[in-house]
C-alpha cells in the first residue's frame, strides 16, 4: 500500500510540474544559484545514479559456486553476463532468489540444518568426493550426515560479505529511495534516469533481503563425504542427453521457472548460474516463484510510470517511455489473471503460452527503450532539476 502511495505522489508531482501554468512559472524560477542555494551538476546526477545501479546489479549479485577450473577472465565474464540479465530483467533475478530461498527453507526444515546450509546446497557449495555437486533432493539423504557436521561459521567464512556489509548495502539502496522522497516532498523534479535508478534500488533491497543468508562470491566448494550406508542414487541412473527439439523460447521459459531437467550433477563439476534445487513435493514452489516474478515485474514497471507526466525533450520520447512502462507494468498482471482464469483447456493453454512468449520477446525491447531514454533525456533538463535537496528542512541546524 505504501508503495502505491509513493508512486501516486511521484506521478502527482510530475503532473503538477507539467500541467499548470502557475507551477511552470514557479518551476522555472526555481533555478540553481550556487551562491544562494545548494545545487548539483549533471555529472552529480549521472554519477550518483550509475553508482547506485552498479551497487544494485554487480555488488548485490550472489552467484552460485562456479566451476573450480574457471580462470579470472571466465569468472569476470560470468558475472558480467549475470549483471546484464539483472539490468535487462531484474525481476528474473528476484524470481531466482525467491526459488533459492523457498528451497533453502525447505531443506533447513526437512534435514534440520541452517538456512545457510540450505542456500549452500542450492548454489552447488557441497560436492561429493568425486567433485560432483550435491544438488538434487534425492542426493541429500546420502550426504546429509556429513553436511550436518559442517558448521555454519565454516560456510560463512567462505563468504566475501557478512550480515553487516549486506545491511550497509541495503541501507545504500534505502538512502537513494529517501533522496527521491525528499525531492518529491520539496517539489523538485526527478530525472528519468533517477526514476529508473529508483526502480533498481527498490528491487535491490528485495534481492538482498531474499539472499540475506546466502554466502557471497564463494569460489571453492566444500567436500561432503557420502555416508557408507547410503549410495548416491544418481550414480545408478543413466544420463539422458538434453533434447535438441527444445526451442530457444522454451529454454528461456524453463530457466525463468527454474526447470533444469537437462542438468545432471554426476556429469558436472558445478551447477548452472541460475540453478536452485527443485522441491517437487511442494506445489507452492512454482506458484510462489511465478507470483513473485509477475509481482516484482509489475512493480518495476509501475515505478517507471511515475515519470508519466515528466518533461521530455520530444513527444516521441514521451510516448515511447509511457508505452514501455505500461507494458512492463501491465503484462505481468495480465499473465497472472489469465493463468488463474485458464484451466485445462488445450486451446486456452496455448493462448496463454503464446501470450507469455510475446512478453518474453517484447519485454527486453521495452527495457532497452527505457534504458536508452534514461540517458538521452538528460540533454534537456529543467533548471529545477539541478536544485539539490535542502536537508535543513528535516534536520535542523544542518
Amino acid at each position: 500500500m505504501l508503495f502505491w502511495v509513493f508512486v501516486f505522489l511521484l506521478t502527482r508531482q510530475s503532473g503538477l510540474t507539467q500541467g499548470h501554468p502557475n507551477l511552470l512559472i514557479r518551476t522555472s524560477e526555481m533555478s540553481c544559484d550556487c551562491t544562494i542555494n545548494s545545487c548539483r551538476t549533471l555529472f552529480d546526477i549521472i554519477w550518483g545514479c550509475l553508482a547506485t545501479i552498479f551497487a544494485c546489479t554487480w555488488v548485490a549479485l550472489h552467484q552460485n559456486v562456479p566451476d573450480p577450473d574457471l580462470g579470472y577472465f571466465a569468472l569476470l565474464m560470468r558475472k558480467l553476463r549475470m549483471m546484464l540479465v539483472t539490468i535487462i530483467a531484474p525481476e528474473f533475478v528476484v524470481g531466482f532468489a525467491t526459488r533459492q530461498l523457498v528451497s533453502a527453507r525447505g531443506i533447513s526444515k526437512e534435514f534440520n540444518v541452517s538456512k545457510t546450509h540450505g542456500f549452500f546446497c542450492n548454489m552447488g557449495g557441497f560436492v561429493s568426493e568425486e567433485g560432483h555437486p550435491v544438488s538434487k533432493m534425492k542426493q541429500l539423504p546420502a550426504y546429509i550426515p556429513a553436511i550436518q557436521k559442517i558448521k555454519t561459521a565454516d560456510i560463512e567464512d567462505k563468504s566475501k560479505g557478512d550480515t553487516l556489509s549486506k545491511g550497509v548495502a541495503i541501507a545504500q539502496g534505502l538512502w537513494f529511495v529517501t533522496q527521491c522522497l525528499a525531492r518529491v516532498s520539496q517539489h523538485l523534479p526527478l530525472t528519468e534516469l533517477e526514476v529508473a535508478t529508483l526502480a533498481f534500488a527498490v528491487l535491490s533491497v528485495i534481492i538482498r533481503l531474499l539472499w540475506l543468508h546466502k554466502p557471497l562470491d564463494v569460489q571453492q566448494p566444500i567436500v561432503a563425504a557420502r555416508s557408507e550406508i547410503e549410495i548416491d542414487p544418481l550414480q545408478e541412473e543413466g544420463i539422458t542427453p538434453p533434447s535438441n527439439s527444445v526451442t530457444l523460447i522454451e529454454r528461456i521459459l524453463n530457466r525463468i521457472f527454474g526447470d533444469y531437467d537437462d542438468y545432471h550433477p554426476i556429469s558436472s563439476t558445478s551447477v548452472p548460474s541460475f540453478y536452485s534445487i527443485e522441491r517437487s513435493t511442494e506445489n507452492t514452489y512454482e506458484l510462489v516463484t511465478f507470483a513473485v516474478v509477475c509481482g516484482v515485474g509489475s512493480t518495476f514497471g509501475s515505478i517507471h510510470c511515475a515519470a508519466w507526466k515528466a518533461l521530455f525533450p520530444s513527444m516521441t520520447e514521451m510516448w515511447i517511455w509511457r508505452i514501455s512502462s505500461v507494458f512492463i507494468a501491465v503484462h505481468p498482471v495480465l499473465t497472472i489473471l489469465f493463468t488463474v482464469a485458464i484451466r485445462d483447456d488445450g486451446i486456452a493453454v496455448a493462448v496463454l503460452r503464446s501470450f507469455i512468449v510475446f512478453g518474453v520477446v517484447v519485454y527486453p525491447l521495452c527495457r532497452l527503450f527505457l534504458i536508452i531514454l534514461s540517458f538521452t533525456t538528460l540533454r534537456s533538463l529543467p533548471p529545477s532539476a539541478f536544485v539539490d535537496i535542502n536537508w535543513s528542512n528535516y534536520i535542523p541546524h544542518l
